[in-house]
């Protein structure tokens, strides 16, 4: 993909597009977004709390985007409420995060996509059928029987198995890997190093109690529409039926989702996540980097599990989880601070 140049805004032209209110000199040029310890001339920061509007003061950016929960007097010395004024530019916005997620974008457009085509470097074995709009890349490989839809990219090195499919406008970076029979949706992403449809993890002892048997893993793996899967992550085929990861999830970078999981409408699944066999999770579940949840465990929709957490057992619907094994966070939270109590006054009674 071929890089688009960055652009440079005045801080009245970044106010009208973001639909901001703006205050302070309208003439202050833009180029980047920066946080606030890195920013320097040129940069918008963005404020999204009273905790970082207490950096503002040192800060060398130019200009920031403030949430409009913030206040002004916080942020100019001296703040006159009669007449409101500040000698830097302040972007004020009802969220300051999605606003800056609009910025981003102004200042560094997306990539412009690959041309449609195949590359000399690539294979297509007969059987396999890809869309004229759709771009595969060097050294990419569509097996017999797959299909490939309108406008999808397969960059260097894609490995798409026999009668696979991906969606229309589904972006798979270098190195993927879509096993046979595996199905990819439409605007999904798929980053460097994922493996969909790998065996999962399934052994039996040996009659003979000398040896494991491989259990086959015959199903396959969906998913849906607009999910993002980082890179290195795993999903494994399901021993029959399917994986399935519902449309709008997102999951982090090395993430292990084992055979015939079910995971609802957009999930996020933190860095380091793994799901055994058969969990199934509902619509936006929250689990919460090296969450590790063992099979058969069935997590209700709009659950969140905290980082490090061991989930042995069903979760509730809407319900904050943590520890391990985890349980109700505000149990876990009391508990802790009674240990932290006994710890103290045993050093008490030592002394």
């Amino acid at each position: 993909m071929s890089l688009n140049a960055a652009t440079t805004v005045t801080a009245g032209e970044l106010a009208q597009r973001l639909g901001a209110e703006l205050l302070g000199p309208h003439d202050v040029v833009l180029h980047r977004l920066d946080t606030l310890d890195q920013a320097g001339p040129g940069s918008l920061a963005f404020i999204r709390s009273h905790r970082f509007a207490r950096q503002w003061i040192e800060s060398k950016a130019s200009a920031a985007l403030i949430a409009r929960t913030i206040a002004l007097a916080d942020l100019v010395p001296d703040f006159d409420a009669n007449r409101p004024a500040s000698p830097r530019p302040l972007l004020i916005v009802p969220d300051a995060d999605l606003a800056a997620i609009a910025a981003a974008q102004v200042f560094v457009p997306a990539p412009a996509p690959p041309p449609s085509g195949i590359h000399p470097a690539a294979t297509i074995e007969p059987g396999a059928v890809v869309s004229p709009s759709a771009h595969v890349g060097p050294h990419a490989v569509v097996s017999a029987g797959a299909h490939v839809g309108d406008h999808a990219i397969l960059l260097a090195g894609v490995f798409v198995g026999p009668n696979a499919r991906i969606g229309p406008r589904t972006i798979l970076h270098p190195g993927v890997k879509v096993l046979d029979r595996c199905v990819i949706g439409a605007g999904c992403i798929l980053h460097a190093g994922v493996v969909i449809g790998a065996d999962g993890f399934g052994y039996r002892p040996s009659s003979d109690g000398k040896g494991l048997i491989k259990i086959p893993h015959t199903g396959h793996v969906n998913i849906e529409d607009d999910v993002e899967i980082g890179a290195n992550s795993c999903i494994d085929r399901a021993k029959f039926g399917a994986t399935v990861i519902g449309a709008g999830t997102k999951i982090d970078n090395l993430v292990q989702v084992g055979h015939n999981c079910r995971l609802g409408r957009c999930c996020v699944l933190c860095g380091h996540v793994g799901l055994a066999g058969s969990v199934v999770l509902g619509d936006g579940v929250v689990l919460g980097g090296k969450v590790g949840v063992a099979d058969n465990v069935e997590i209700g929709a709009g659950a969140k599990i905290a980082a490090n957490s061991g989930v042995a057992g069903n979760v509730p619907p809407g319900a904050v989880y943590m520890g391990v094994p985890a349980g109700p966070a505000t149990e876990w939270r009391r508990t802790y601070a009674a240990l932290r109590r006994m710890g103290k006054r045993g050093s008490h009674a030592e002394a």
